[in-house]
């Protein structure tokens, strides 16, 4: 009886009548979703709009703590204006009651449940989410993901299997659909959407994109650039290689259309030789694109292989024999390739250039490339590397902008760790980031640089949100800013709104260790404090050295 929602049905009364129990609900005039599915083939659209409703009042029964349990499309209604409503919360449990059934048992409905359900392991409301998953595949295609001969069967399938893809039963779906629907229906619940709200965020989308036209909800291409190998004599030189590939990548980001795995993600797997196709569906992309470098004085060989993750066949493949002065034309040269090989549309100057070139200096562009490797490490030495890196690097051309953003980054986070005093860093950082945005106003990295100052130094809380929202429309895929965004929104007690920036962080680079750290840092401050254990738990099996996860991991506890 709380629950009061649009897309929930009333319930007016829970009684007893001559020792019988009952319930006194809303009458609705129309049909289950089960007969509507099987009376007629509902488009892409039809199904977002409705997943959307159905995931609203998910929302709102999660918000206060209820679990579901039991979505299936006969216990969806849809009134006589096309409203779906959630009924029979029968099976229902509420956060912090006694539980209705003890862990090891099962309730709900075979070829509904989630994996943890089906188990009869402990679950909570990312259990409803892979149910609606569920639904929603049944809605696009006409039939289940999960199906045997007999409840055994479908339940191994549910716990085992993976589902056909959607466009082999409905050729309208999207690969967007596609990756919303099967995230939904992952068997790691910490792989799944981590909250209703981020789901609805990003069916929104997707209705935006269908709404705009057929152009925009084509399926998008999706890369990831691999580490590229160091062939040279000298082992120093794997940060020109980790660079080479780093502005590969930044370089693709930029163009319309086509979904780039972070770099985080994408050198999860340097040093290692793990398959083609394990990495793919790791990164969940079609494409990889992997590479190696020998450099001898002014001399280079660069190749560079695009491969099909799905049969591990080179699409394209070159090798180029080079000197130092030619890097940046090698660079767009790889880039443009991939982009004409996976016909991805290029708008204006893009067709020329996919990325804006910031340096010509070619001492300036290594000195840079050494900072953002030694930064990378996120150690305290790494850090105060980098910055002698990207201070050297800022001398040796004033005009270069990125430097300063390194210059910025570093300072903020010795600051924020305490490795500098914060009363010297910070100020330090604001310079830099001011000095950027004042060179370049059009670049993420600098708004995002700002933002933080702005955050740790100024306490400036409108400033700050400002900056990130304008480095994220700047540059949607440009992960550091949906972190940092997200991390903000948490501390201001924002936490629906910060669990969907670290979705779109973690969809961007799905094997970031921060970025996984972070989610367990919102739980814990949003007090899920199961969700944060999970969380942490799961990215200290991705890196049992990653210290800031214990420690939040001892937080929750």
């Amino acid at each position: 009886a709380k629950l009061k929602h649009p897309n929930i049905v009333t319930i007016y009364e829970v009684s007893e009548f001559q020792g019988r129990p009952f319930f006194a609900m809303e009458h609705i005039e129309g049909q289950s979703l089960r007969n509507l599915i099987k009376g007629k083939e509902l488009t892409p659209h039809h199904v977002i709009n409705l997943a959307i409703q159905i995931c609203e009042g998910l929302s709102k029964a999660h918000q206060v703590g209820i679990t579901h349990r039991d979505i299936k499309p006969s216990n969806i209604v849809i009134d006589a204006d096309g409203r779906p409503k959630l009924l029979d919360f029968g099976l229902a449990t509420v956060m912090g009651a006694d539980k209705l059934t003890k862990t090891g048992s099962t309730l709900g409905t075979v070829g509904y449940m989630s994996p943890e359900q089906a188990r009869g392991q402990k679950m909570d409301h990312r259990s409803d989410l892979f149910s609606l998953g569920v639904v929603i595949y049944e809605m696009v295609t006409g039939r289940r993901p999960f199906k045997g001969e007999d409840e055994a069967a479908t339940l191994h399938a549910v716990t085992h299997d993976t589902p056909q893809p959607l466009a082999r039963y409905c050729s309208d779906a999207t690969d967007d659909l596609q990756r919303v629907v099967f995230k939904l229906l992952e068997k790691d619940s910490g792989l799944r959407y981590q909250s209703a709200a981020g789901l609805i965020s990003d069916l929104k989308k997707l209705k935006k994109e269908l709404e705009s036209g057929p152009s925009m909800a084509k399926r998008k291409p999706s890369i990831a650039v691999l580490p590229f190998t160091n062939l040279s004599a000298d082992a120093e030189q794997e940060y020109f290689c980790d660079g080479m590939a780093e502005e590969i990548i930044n370089a693709l980001t930029h163009v319309e259309s086509l979904r780039v795995v972070a770099r985080t993600s994408c050198f999860a797997f340097k040093g290692k030789s793990e398959d083609i196709r394990e990495i793919g569906r790791k990164l969940s992309v079609e494409t990889l694109l992997e590479g190696s470098v020998r450099k001898a004085g002014n001399k280079l060989r660069v190749t560079a292989q695009l491969v099909n993750v799905a049969d591990g066949y080179h699409l394209w493949s070159e090798r180029y024999d080079r000197t130092m002065e030619d890097v940046f034309a090698i660079q767009d040269e790889i880039s443009l390739a991939i982009v004409e090989e996976l016909k991805v549309k290029l708008m204006g100057a893009e067709k020329a250039r996919p990325v804006k070139r910031h340096t010509e200096d070619l001492d300036a562009y290594n000195l840079y490339l050494k900072g953002r490797y030694h930064w990378n490490k996120r150690t305290e030495q790494g850090m105060r590397k980098g910055l002698e890196y990207f201070q050297q690097a800022a001398e040796e051309d004033p005009a270069y902008v990125l430097p300063y953003t390194g210059i910025a980054d570093c300072y903020n986070l010795l600051g924020w760790y305490g490795y500098v005093a914060p009363k010297e860093a910070f100020p330090k950082a604001k310079v830099a980031a001011e000095k950027a945005r004042d060179m370049d106003a059009t670049l993420a990295e600098v708004h995002t640089s700002l933002a933080a100052v702005r955050e740790f130094y100024d306490w400036d809380w409108s400033a700050a949100e400002k900056g990130y929202r304008q480095a994220i429309e700047l540059n949607p895929s440009y992960p550091p800013a949906h972190h940092r965004y997200g991390e903000f929104l948490c501390y201001l007690g924002r936490h629906e709104e910060a669990f969907r920036e670290i979705e779109c962080a973690l969809n961007l680079d799905p094997l970031s260790l921060l970025y996984n750290t972070i989610l367990t840092e919102v739980r814990y401050f949003a007090r899920q404090y199961d969700q944060a254990i999970e969380a942490a738990l799961r990215t200290v099996e991705m890196d049992p050295n990653f210290f800031t996860v214990h420690w939040l991991d001892a937080f929750a506890y």
